[in-house]
């Protein structure tokens, strides 16, 4: 038994790559746990049966709400059809506001062929509905993409908009549809520059972005602009540098940069109270995928004697520590993928908080293919939620990498937003493809690969009886 449940409810799942899908989470104290949904612990190795597209045709509606099939039962809303695409493969991006209080959840998604557009969801009736295009056909916008955008975690109407060939980070009325800017990095640092990756902290008042060269795309290094000061802060590339984010607290920045040109990637700590910057090397741990909290990152450790471990590190801590709060039951395995902590709550015990990920691989692996989530504590808990049910060997208009259904939860943990080409129908398919918003790592000749353990166990060819525990019923508000 759980000391404390886990208490992250799958509210609605919903997912989109041929089509955005969403799941339902209960918002507890400590681990997702869904109208739905199951606990196992992290050295499991049971292994479920992946879906067919027929078998997810059998049950994925055209829009709306829906259950997954057992072992999962969990909650889930279909966004996005066919009908809402020109060509296949078209859901470039995703996005869900901070619906808290509110009867309506908005979210936005970027079509390839059509350009961002806007829908709603009502919790009450549960009815999806389409608002149409976010942008007039004038606007310099109405064709992007829309990857790298976001909604502001307090304004429900607020989504950061920007251009990739553009030095300014803006801020979009959803429902006003009124524009205003939130820093041009070309008043601080000239013309030539254009800013990516932007990030901002939780009550909008502190931002981030990775700063580049115009003419080559090369990342410069990345800054931090404070929205009530006007003030910009500007910290170099020391190595082939990936992307920064700043923290949900808008106090500390975080840079993913190869400082030593050893193991990869490092992690960079930046406090923008003091200016003070600690380095968490490859190899003690940094440069993985990561997320953050308030004063905290989630993030992935590829040195680590346990496999597939993610850590959580507080910076405040000195030395850094790093708790292993998931990891893999085996070597061998794809990894969970990104790591989504958009519902970290200031001040809350970690053990009281959780993140979610998921990942899809042709790789037959305990928890390969799923959705999982995990309480921020060392008890070794993990909460299956469902299959992503994505075919990276599909057909489609995009490269394999970008049909990875990067996943993310909403502010208050009650739902899970991500993409899927509902188990490979290809063009044929009824949904979506979103292609993956994380930067592509450097090319493998000129990265070191760490060393592994001298031993390691290898994957069971039986699977073990699985012993299904009772849903923990939560309410999410």
């Amino acid at each position: 038994m759980l000391a404390a449940p886990l208490s992250v409810v799958t509210r609605r799942l919903v997912p989109a790559l041929t089509t955005v899908l969403a799941l339902t989470l209960s918002a507890a104290s400590a681990l997702p746990q869904a109208p739905g949904g199951f606990v196992e612990k992290a050295d499991s190795t049971a292994i479920r049966p992946r879906w067919t597209a027929s078998d997810i045709q059998a049950f994925l509606p055209q829009r709306g709400k829906f259950a997954f099939p057992a072992p999962y039962a969990t909650e889930g809303i279909r966004l996005t059809n066919a009908t809402d695409c020109r060509v296949s493969d078209c859901v470039t991006s995703v996005g869900m506001n901070n619906h808290r209080d509110r009867q309506t959840m908005l979210i936005f998604v970027g079509l390839r062929g059509v350009g961002p557009a806007l829908l709603a969801y009502d919790k009450v009736t549960e009815r999806v509905r389409r608002l149409g295009p976010l942008f007039d056909p004038s606007s310099p916008y109405a064709a992007s993409t829309g990857e790298g955008w976001y909604f502001s975690a307090t304004r429900p109407t607020s989504l950061y908009v920007t251009d990739p060939a553009s030095p300014e980070l803006q801020r979009y009325d959803v429902l006003g549809r009124t524009l205003e800017t939130v820093f041009d990095a070309a008043i601080q640092f000239g013309s030539g520059r254009t800013i990516g990756q932007p990030h901002s902290s939780d009550d909008d008042n502190v931002h981030s972005a990775t700063l580049r060269d115009a003419a080559s795309g090369a990342r410069l290094g990345c800054l931090a602009y404070r929205e009530d000061a006007r003030q910009f802060s500007y910290y170099p590339a020391k190595g082939s540098l990936d992307q920064c984010q700043i923290d949900k607290s808008g106090r500390w920045l975080v840079i993913r940069d190869d400082v030593d040109g050893i193991a990869g990637y490092d992690t960079r700590i930046v406090d923008l109270d003091t200016g003070a910057e600690r380095v968490l090397l490859g190899q003690k741990g940094g440069g993985g995928q990561l997320d953050t909290g308030y004063g905290y990152m989630i993030a992935a450790d590829r040195w680590n004697a346990r496999p597939g471990a993610l850590r959580v590190w507080s910076f405040e801590e000195d030395p850094l520590q790093g708790t292993v709060v998931y990891h893999d039951a085996y070597f061998g395995t794809a990894g969970v993928g990104a790591i989504t902590h958009a519902n970290a709550r200031p001040g809350a015990p970690l053990s009281q908080q959780y993140a979610c990920a998921g990942s899809a691989t042709p790789l037959l692996a305990s928890r390969s293919n799923e959705i999982v989530c995990f309480r921020l504590d060392d008890s070794g808990e993990v909460l299956v939620v469902a299959q992503v049910m994505t075919d990276l060997n599909a057909g489609g208009g995009v490269l394999r990498d970008a049909k990875q259904p990067t996943g993310m939860l909403d502010v208050t943990g009650g739902y899970f937003l991500w993409t899927s080409n509902m188990g490979g129908r290809g063009r044929g398919s009824r949904g979506r493809s979103r292609r993956s918003c994380l930067p592509p790592l450097p090319p493998r000749s000129r990265r070191r690969s760490p060393p592994r353990p001298a031993s390691r166990p290898s994957r069971p060819g039986a699977r073990p009886p699985w012993p299904w525990p009772s849903p923990i019923p939560r309410s999410c508000r």
